[in-house]
């Protein structure tokens, strides 16, 4: 028989047996609709990551200090972050003999409630220093950043970030040049940073406001940060690749200034973004590994679905398979006719359930608020794995259609 015959053989009884083709398709469908949207969740989640951690600026490191001790030096830690061992000469000498430092920002932070021209709101506000904006990639939309004689002098100006702006002013007036109060004491607004929306955290980035690091520890913070100390400091790296030298060489200058012994506990930490990214990317990637391999197992149900219904297939269609074998139709010619329609089922299956995997892929994303990411290589994955599930699984019914007796097969009733 030719080819073409035995494909449209195949097509008629997948069309006569609607019911029966589409149990037959349902598992590929769900095993393929399984690992899209698995594979989708999981490169979505990657890249919240990734934008999370960016966020905060790149080739950056965060110099902590450490965990404070209960009255009188007592063994009950505050938690990390919470002692006063940084300090503004720490930066410097850090920005002087650390090679590889492209920018060195010490800051202090704490809430302050804003008014202007009879708006209120309450925010976070940062002292810093200029090199503020380099360390954390930050630019400025409209006015400028305060420059060094104004930080070290403690001037009273600030730099906001968009929210603040319309908030306090609205969307169509420029504030550079009006007046804060940042709680009782009064600020000049020099600058407003350009917008940088959410963190991946969902945190408004916009909602800051940036003084001068003398003016913010004396006016805003007070008694939380005591004479010199800092509660970070941010070093910018030049290049990523001297992320982990340059992690090593403030640790170890870090550890002479502050007279630690060999042994002893740091009284700081450094936090290496690019290194703490690294580690996140890895784990989500193992996680959706894990998610593709639990759903792939899916579709080796959908196959043995398709073994066991293409099985009651032949042997529904015996006393066919003989009227045709004794026509004239050969072995080969049965073989090829019930392997190609477990394949088109199981392709159809595949091309069904990818449509309705990256469908999900954009529910799941939208729900769940991340970045919609779908995976390039799923679509020939998708359809080649169903290519060879139908042929795998399909190959034994097959197999025994073409082996059954003709005159066997036309006395079955």
């Amino acid at each position: 028989m030719r080819r073409i015959d035995l494909v449209v053989f195949a097509a008629r009884a997948i069309i006569a047996h609607p019911t029966r083709s589409a149990l037959t398709s349902l598992g590929v469908v769900i095993g393929v609709a399984a690992v899209v949207m698995m594979t989708s969740i999981g490169l979505g989640a990657q890249q919240r990551v990734t934008s999370a951690i960016g966020g905060l600026g790149s080739n950056l490191l965060i110099v902590s200090p450490g965990a404070s001790r209960g009255p009188g030096g007592g063994f009950v830690s505050q938690g990390a972050g919470t002692g006063q061992t940084l300090t503004e000469d720490d930066a410097r000498a850090i920005q002087t003999q650390v090679e590889g430092a492209a920018a060195v920002a010490p800051s202090v932070r704490g809430g302050a409630q804003l008014t202007a021209e009879g708006a209120n709101w309450q925010t976070r506000v940062e002292g810093v220093t200029p090199d503020y904006l380099t360390a954390r990639d930050l630019t400025i939309a409209s006015g400028r950043m305060f420059d060094e004689n104004e930080a070290r002098q403690g001037r009273k100006v600030i730099v906001i970030g968009q929210t603040i702006a319309t908030e306090l002013f609205g969307a169509d007036i420029d504030p550079v040049g009006k007046r804060i109060r940042v709680g009782s004491v009064p600020f000049e607004v020099v600058g407003v940073l350009a917008s940088r929306g959410q963190s991946g955290f969902g945190q408004d980035q916009d909602d800051i406001v940036l003084g001068p690091l003398q003016a913010v520890r004396s006016r805003v913070v007070g008694r939380r940060v005591q004479g010199s100390n800092v509660q970070t400091i941010y070093v910018k790296a030049d290049t990523a690749d001297d992320m982990d030298r340059l992690q090593e060489d403030v640790t170890n200058l870090l550890r002479e200034r502050h007279r630690i012994r060999q042994g002893a506990e740091d009284d700081f930490s450094v936090q290496n973004m690019a290194s703490i990214m690294e580690a996140m990317q890895a784990s989500v990637k193992t996680f959706t590994s894990l998610l593709a391999a639990v759903a792939a197992v899916s579709l080796v149900v959908g196959g043995v679905g398709i073994m066991n219904i293409m099985l009651v297939a032949v042997t529904e269609r015996t006393r066919e398979i003989g009227l045709r074998m004794a026509v004239g139709a050969r072995r080969n010619d049965v073989l090829f006719q019930f392997a190609l329609e477990a394949i088109t089922l199981s392709v159809i299956g595949g091309i069904i359930g990818l449509i309705i995997g990256v469908g999900g892929g954009f529910l799941m994303a939208k729900l769940g608020d991340w970045p919609v990411a779908i995976a390039g290589w799923s679509i020939p994955v998708s359809l080649g794995f169903s290519l060879i599930v139908g042929l795998v699984f399909g190959a034994y019914p097959s197999w025994r259609a073409a082996r059954l007796d003709p005159i066997e097969a036309l006395r079955r009733e």
